[in-house]
């Protein structure tokens, strides 16, 4: 059975996520500058056809890029604590909203060198008992996220992962290597095919409706409904408009995705910008820019009312 909470336990573990967040932060930064200096070296020991060598200093490279993922796997662990610390003051035992990155936090702290998620660790076996912290520990239950199993694993790198690490190392510093391999930005983006349903989401029964004969309608009054469909229809360009602000960021590379794709919307790429549909009207109501008057279609829409 846990211990009763305390108020002053829970207080002690918001100021050690904090401290944990900031230093796994400030690891993460000392690691991506290693990280640089590392992949130059790989890049030189290529380019003088050091092959053997690289492909085993490459694997701390890869270990290097291993433990970046687990800090950043954990570090968002240690938020969402922090933005639930209610639930931990509402219950002594473990919310299961909760219990993922709690136990995967006790889990990985001994075989990380932050000490502040060490101190978490300790921490939170208080609040929640040996036993919690035991079965947390030995993943009995598999609640321990499965990412930072895998990460904390101690299985050598699959050769096909060296390998793809050495070409785009030598990618990124214009190495030629392997000899005569064309250097080019990867495949290009996969596409979604195009359905044709969407250039006509009205589909192909309305047209056909448009172009019967009226039968027992008056010629002005089939032009006028016709002008209207038509109008109804006209749609502006996706190009209208003031361009979006956003941008979104292509996926960076990880040790379980080196060659990130970005899938993106041909018919946005490819489609050329179609021009709105035409209004069909008579040659006394249309005007020199070929818009309509707003009181001539208000003379059209009441016609049509009657």
């Amino acid at each position: 059975m846990p211990p009763p909470t305390s108020p002053v336990l829970v207080t002690k573990i918001k100021v050690q996520l904090k401290l944990a967040i900031a230093r796994l932060r400030m690891v993460q930064k000392r690691d991506e500058a290693l990280a640089k200096t590392q992949r130059r070296a790989m890049a030189q020991l290529l380019e003088q056809n050091k092959v053997d060598s690289a492909r085993i200093r490459v694997e701390n490279i890869i270990r290097s890029d291993i433990i970046t993922e687990l800090h950043e796997i954990l570090e968002l662990y240690c938020e969402l604590l922090l933005a639930r610390a209610g639930l931990l003051e509402a219950s002594p035992t473990c919310d299961p909203g909760l219990e993922e990155a709690v136990k995967s936090i006790i889990y990985a702290a001994p075989k990380t060198e932050i000490k502040e998620l060490q101190t978490v660790r300790t921490l939170l076996a208080e609040k929640f008992g040996k036993e919690f912290v035991l079965q947390a520990t030995e993943n009995s239950d598999r609640k321990v996220s499965e990412g930072v199993v895998k990460k904390l694993s101690v299985t050598p790198p699959k050769d096909e992962l060296v390998q793809g690490y050495l070409e785009e190392i030598a990618r990124a510093y214009g190495v030629d290597w392997p000899k005569g391999k064309n250097k080019d930005l990867g495949d290009p983006p996969d596409f979604m095919d195009d359905d044709d349903d969407d250039e006509n989401p009205s589909g192909g029964q309305a047209q056909r409706v448009l172009e019967e004969p009226l039968v027992g309608v008056d010629e002005e009054a089939a032009a006028e409904l016709k002008a209207q469909e038509d109008l109804s229809k006209a749609t502006p360009p996706k190009s209208f408009g003031p361009a979006s602000p956003l941008h979104v960021n292509p996926p960076s590379a990880s040790t379980d995705n080196i060659h990130p794709k970005v899938t993106l919307n041909r018919q946005e790429l490819t489609t050329p910008t179609k021009k709105p549909a035409a209004v069909t009207r008579k040659p006394s109501e249309q005007k020199g820019d070929g818009v309509p008057d707003l009181d001539e279609l208000a003379k059209r829409f009441a016609q049509l009312k009657r």
